[in-house]
């Protein structure tokens, strides 16, 4: 077993997501006998945003970059192997500003590639990174879900949905938190009840692997 651990919050920890992403990968790691997880916390170590630079970095031979245009070569391509690897990813991310962080944004960018995580055919766009499972761990200060008010300002979750289903990914999971900022009663219990959904999911998914056995 494969853990792709990603953690996008600029709020160390302070950071519901934070919390809840390592609840999960904890929960995961104790249901599984043997387990290798790796873990890349964007925000202070994040991956570049795509440039010119680094298209044209990237065309040419290795001897003609610089040092610093290899190195965000190979992290790049470190991020994309590592993400290729993995049987479960889990990934904190909060909505800033209707969206995901732009750190997170960054990474999607070096996991969406042509040839590798998916391709284009004469039939139209083929996911080639199916076979996973992601858990998305979705904290908001608000409330957007799809009877609320706020709903049509949700570019976060459709967001992360339709990409991660592009890359032919359909096991996505969610974990939310939300209304985190109305208040530190709500605060709490938004964390306590996305505490107690990982709980009652991983005892669901260990009964339905034993049930297989």
């Amino acid at each position: 077993m494969k853990i792709l651990h990603i953690d996008s919050s600029i709020m160390g920890g302070n950071s519901i997501s934070r919390q809840l992403s390592k609840a999960i990968v904890e929960r995961i790691e104790a249901d599984h006998d043997e387990f290798e997880t790796i873990y890349h916390d964007l925000a202070s170590d994040p991956v570049r945003h795509l440039s010119g630079e680094l298209f044209a970095a990237q065309a040419s031979a290795p001897e003609h970059r610089t040092a610093d245009q290899q190195r965000d070569i190979d992290h790049g391509a470190k991020m994309l192997n590592d993400f290729l690897a993995s049987d479960i990813v889990v990934i904190g991310a909060p909505m800033y500003n209707f969206s995901v962080p732009s750190q997170l944004k960054a990474w999607i960018d070096r996991i969406a590639v042509a040839g590798k995580t998916f391709r284009y055919t004469e039939k139209g766009p083929e996911g080639l990174a199916g076979g996973k499972k992601v858990v998305i761990v979705s904290s908001r200060g608000g409330f957007y879900g799809p009877d609320t008010p706020a709903a049509p300002l949700d570019h976060q979750e459709p967001y992360l949905r339709a990409v991660f289903g592009f890359l032919g990914i359909t096991d996505i999971e969610y974990i939310r938190a939300e209304g985190v900022a109305m208040g530190p009663d709500q605060r709490q219990s938004a964390l306590d009840g996305a505490m107690n959904t990982i709980a009652s999911q991983c005892e669901k998914a260990k009964a339905n692997r034993q049930a297989v056995a």
